[in-house]
């Protein structure tokens, strides 16, 4: 006997992908016919320059390769000033096939040390900015040879991560070679000593911009010599002598902005910096904990100076910049931009807060420190929104990432602040990240992706981003050939998926294709996309026409290959998973068949139930569980080691969750249908953990445990290990005490089984040693299992309605007697004929309390509205039941209850009699 599990966690789509859009053209003016094929060779030069530039440069060299024409126009020098190498493999092979083109690239941004390494090779000696992130592995010696090789740098940022390797050392080379230096930001670095100082102050007249964030240790002092610098910053560097920094730096000629956020400044040295600097505009304290802690900073006067912490009103101090302050509270940043203000001085002070603040709020959000909830909802998510909007790309990129991270609470569980997510949807921050995604930056779609997978974790923001139309744009981005715009996309269909609203619209945006071809696209080398693929197509499955659509588009054979082929647990989880849901529509589609059919997929399923990770074992035994319920699958699991397995797994999952019992012991209960796997169930060792299961204190496993012990109790051998391993104090107490009335039930009918009289004929056939080997009285142990399935079946009657059935067969009075009896969930139990047959020889038994169980089951498996009641009235048919109840119900030894519920499994056979037979 079985029962489906389908897992709720949390129209068929097209096949097409979708189409680009492209400019209209004059067909006029190509000589084309208007329904002739177009001729792409005669588009106009500055037409192909235009759509050359919204192509990445793998997609550029390969278009360009097509045709002497367009190879020309793709070497323009326009398409090659700038390179954002962060989303591709970028190597000294595929540098040095871009060499020819790149002799006139101005600004490069990259990520890890094999990009760095690969740079030079470019040839690109005009170079005049280098961006890279992911620093970690970069050393001296690759960043000394890079500004070696281009002595026209004059913006050099690492970071935000930190250059753990980079010492003073490269900072001296960077002097020495970069005399054009105007802009220099290094994050984490150990050691900023007073030498390299000196070396950038005498060698780089013109450094006006200068980032030391998270360094370590930097020389204070040395500071001081460059006399150039105008914008300063030194956020999250720790051991800053702050009495030194108050003394020396307000010397600085030119020094307009200084940030020192994420620092332990105090207020005297905040108030002598404000007081003695005479060029000082700008002073940005954000996240300062000392300084916040201090009550005397609000008295602290800044002589017209800004001061920015997180005790002011940010978007005020702003308007104290502006000649006009008529708009004063408003957004400054926005209306900055929107003014024509030529104010040289002012743009440059705006542009440098942005990148800052942008900074600091990632970095704050990323340390998620207490107490910030008043800040974030006030003020933090209004300024991500407005930096989001900034002309710079990197700021742009920060401030997505920053919605990403500040609104979740724990990682590991996908838990977000529900109050953090709604501000920024109240305050219009889904259509700017929409519009964010459908930009052709690459950098921007993957941050802009991220944020609205992390925010859609709230349904509240997540009808938001469905109404809004991102359900289509995120299924677009999942068709990128870039990873981590593909991989952030899938995570926001995975968030999406979970409501039950959103599958059909995802699967109708092509959704449901566009994640399994994720998955052959990225089968190796990309976990994160694959995880977030599986994990979508696993709630999609858990929908009956959404699971047919990832069949019919390859997912049963995607999620296979995944399950085993990929090592890493998340994705064997989420694609167990996807499987188990799959499986879980029996009834209605023909997947369940269709996955155990595939090749390799029930042999990957056990190997996983083996896995050292609790949710990839919990998961494989759940989609065994699932897949159990076809005959076919059924056999080939054990034919492919899963009995031996499941029971393992089951010896082994006493203290585990809830989750993993529940499904081990369902995985068995569905082998267990099959009285050859029964049979080596209980050969492997299956009994006693299954009994040990039934004790849990979850009712789910209350459930599982005894369905399958009851499968089992069909064997006489079974029954006696049963009885011989403790099972029947442990059925009494499910009988007797458990909440789900489907366990109580189930745990009856095993004890029925075990106590009918065929155990006794076993028992004197056991070996000496095994007669011995334990203490049992069967004799006790059947008075005691009697006695409690006939306290089981007096909870489910009701003596008025029985004296008023017994006096008469109206219908009413049978309806009464069955509306108190019914179990709901027995109804979508599904019996063999064996054991039909079973409790209807019962009826003959000569224990009056085994005759009101079986007329018990049977009504529970006839009432009309049960999923397989035909079927089991077609069984009873056909083996002569209703001769047996007709005497069950007439014997004038029968208990009431037997006679009662055997008339009402009469008038439901008759019911089922014009009823087309269902096997």
């Amino acid at each position: 006997m079985t029962r489906r599990v389908r897992r709720k966690v949390a129209k068929k789509g097209k096949d097409d992908a979708v189409s680009l859009s492209y400019l209209e053209i004059e067909v006029e003016d190509l000589g084309l016919e208007r329904n002739g094929d177009v001729d792409w060779t005669s588009l106009p030069d500055d037409t192909v320059i235009q759509l050359f530039s919204c192509l990445n440069y793998r997609d550029r060299a390969s278009l360009s390769s097509t045709c002497k024409t367009w190879r020309v126009l793709g070497a323009s020098q326009c398409l090659w000033s700038s390179l954002d190498l962060r989303a591709h493999k970028f190597d000294t092979a595929t540098a040095t096939s871009l060499a020819s083109r790149c002799m006139y690239l101005q600004k490069l941004r990259f990520r890890g040390a094999e990009s760095a390494d690969a740079i030079i090779h470019l040839q690109a000696k005009n170079l005049r900015e280098i961006s890279g992130d992911y620093c970690r592995k970069i050393t001296d010696a690759t960043l000394s040879v890079i500004v070696a090789r281009h002595e026209a740098l004059e913006s050099l940022q690492l970071g935000p991560d930190f250059c753990e390797r980079i010492t003073g050392d490269a900072i001296k080379a960077i002097a020495l070679c970069c005399p054009k230096l105007k802009k220099l930001r290094l994050s984490g670095i150990k050691d900023v000593y007073a030498d390299a100082i000196n070396a950038l102050a005498k060698h780089c007249p013109t450094l006006v911009d200068i980032g030391f964030l998270d360094c370590l240790n930097v020389d204070e002092a040395a500071l001081e010599n460059v006399s150039s610098v105008c914008f300063l910053s030194v956020a999250g560097t720790s051991n800053m002598k702050w009495d030194v920094v108050s003394h020396l730096w307000h010397k600085l000629p030119k020094l307009i902005g200084l940030d020192v956020s994420r620092t332990d400044i105090g207020s005297a040295a905040i108030s002598r910096l404000l007081s003695s600097s005479l060029s000082l505009k700008v002073l940005c304290a954000l996240n300062c904990p000392v300084l916040e802690e201090e009550t005397s900073i609000s008295t602290t006067k800044t002589n017209g100076k800004l001061l920015l912490a997180l005790f002011s009103d940010i978007f005020r101090e702003l308007s104290s910049l502006f000649a006009e302050t008529s708009n004063k509270g408003r957004n400054m940043f926005l209306d900055w931009r929107c003014s024509k203000n030529k104010d040289k001085s002012l743009n440059e002070i705006m542009t440098w807060l942005e990148w800052i603040l942008s900074h600091t709020l990632l970095r704050t959000a990323e340390s998620n420190p207490q107490g910030l909830d008043n800040f974030w909802l006030k003020q933090g998510a209004a300024l991500l929104l407005s930096l989001m909007q900034s002309s710079q790309e990197d700021v742009q990129e920060r401030a997505a990432t920053g919605l990403a991270t500040f609104v979740v609470i724990d990682d590991e569980n996908a838990s977000i602040d529900r109050g953090r997510a709604e501000a920024v949807m109240r305050d219009g921050g889904i259509r700017l990240l929409l519009n964010l995604a459908k930009s052709w930056h690459e950098g921007l779609q993957s941050e802009a992706a991220k944020a609205l997978a992390n925010l859609s974790v709230n349904a509240n923001v997540a009808k938001a981003v469905a109404e809004e139309g991102g359900i289509n744009i995120l299924a677009a981005l999942a068709r990128s050939m870039n990873r981590l715009v593909a991989e952030e996309a899938a995570g926001g269909l995975w968030n999406l998926s979970v409501g039950e609203e959103h599958k059909a619209a995802i699967a109708e945006a092509g959704g449901v294709k566009a994640l399994v071809d994720l998955i052959f696209k990225w089968s190796s080398g990309g976990d994160g996309v694959l995880e977030r693929a599986a994990g979508a197509l696993a709630n999609l499955a858990a929908d009956d026409k959404c699971s047919m659509e990832v069949a019919i588009v390859g997912g049963v054979h995607a999620l296979v290959m995944l399950a085993r082929n990929c090592k890493f647990e998340g994705v064997q989880e989420q694609a167990a998973r996807a499987l188990a849901n799959l499986a879980s529509h029996g009834d209605s589609n023909s997947n369940n068949a269709a996955v155990g059919q595939e090749v390799g997929a029930l042999e990957a399923l056990v190997q996983l139930t083996r896995s050292p990770h609790e949710g990839v074992r919990q998961e494989a035994a759940g989609a065994l569980w699932n897949l159990s319920f076809d005959d076919r699958n059924r056999e080939a699991i054990a034919a492919a080691g899963g009995v031996e397995a499941l029971v393992t797994l089951a010896q082994s999952c006493s203290n585990a969750s809830p989750g993993l019992q529940e499904r081990a012991a369902g995985a068995l209960w569905g082998l267990s249908v099959s009285e050859a796997n029964s049979i080596a169930i209980g050969r492997e060792g299956g009994v006693a953990p299954l009994i040990a299961l039934a004790r849990s204190d979850a009712e789910d496993v209350h459930e599982t445990a005894a369905g399958a012990l009851w499968n089992l109790a069909f064997n006489h051998s079974n029954a006696l290990r049963i009885v011989e391993e403790g099972g029947v104090p442990a059925l009494v107490h499910l009988c007797s005490s458990s909440l789900s009335k489907m366990a109580r039930f189930m745990a009856a009918l095993a004890l029925a089984y075990m106590f009918d009289g065929r155990i006794d004929e076993f028992a004197p056939m056991s070996s000496s040693s095994e007669s011995t080997s334990k203490s049992v009285s069967l004799d006790g142990a059947r008075r005691m299992a009697l006695k409690h399935i006939e306290a089981f079946l007096r909870t489910f009657s009701n003596p008025q309605a029985f004296a008023a059935a017994a006096a008469s067969s109206a219908p009413a009075a049978l309806a009464q007697v069955t509306e108190k009896a019914r179990i709901q969930e027995a109804g979508h139990l599904r019996c063999s004929g064996a054991e039909i047959g079973r409790f209807v020889s019962m009826l003959r038994n000569s224990s009056s309390i085994l005759k009101a169980c079986a007329a018990f089951a049977l009504l529970q498996f006839t009432i009309p509205s049960g999923r397989h009641a035909v079927h089991h009235a077609s069984l009873m048919q056909g083996g002569g039941a209703a001769r047996v109840l007709r005497a069950a119900a007439a014997a004038a030894t029968s208990p009431i209850e037997a006679k009662i519920f055997a008339r009402i499994v009469l008038r439901n056979l008759e019911h089922h009699h014009q009823v087309e037979p269902s096997i």
